[in-house]
């Protein structure tokens, strides 16, 4: 039998190709995907979204010109300078994520679908505990 975190390794794993996946069927990649929940979440400027997602800028300016490119995004120079940039996602862009969201919905329905709700709560919990306990050993 795996030790708890190898198992946990090959499910992370697992989920990342499936994650891999669904965004690629919309034409974006996973870190596009979660840049665009985060500009729908009011996130619209380069400065707010590399805080945000602790990005750096260089990383962030690549995948927002990727998607601009992509018609998931639009922008729009403001201020005096005309140099700040606002950020907004396109019907294109909500449909991607609106599409992902629910593909990905999907598949946890089926993943979990023979488990009890309380074995579902009872996973959440310990995976919360696991997590906590991670950060503290990191800490260390």
């Amino acid at each position: 039998m795996k030790s708890s975190l190898m198992a946990l390794a090959d499910t992370a794993k697992q989920q990342t190709a499936v994650l891999k996946r669904l965004t690629k069927a919309q034409g974006i990649t996973v870190a596009e995907w979660q840049l665009l929940i985060k500009l729908q979440a009011g996130f619209d400027t380069q400065e707010k979204l590399a805080v945000e997602m602790q990005l750096d800028t260089s990383t962030l300016s690549r995948q927002l010109a990727s998607l601009v490119k992509k018609e998931k995004l639009t922008k729009e120079a403001v201020g005096r300078d005309r140099r700040q940039l606002i950020y907004s996602v396109t019907a294109t862009g909500d449909n991607a994520v609106a599409t992902v969201n629910a593909d990905y919905e999907r598949f946890e329905a089926a993943v979990f679908d023979k488990w009890p709700q309380d074995e579902q709560n009872l996973l959440r919990i310990l995976l919360n505990r696991l997590n906590k306990s991670v950060d503290r050993t990191l800490a260390d």
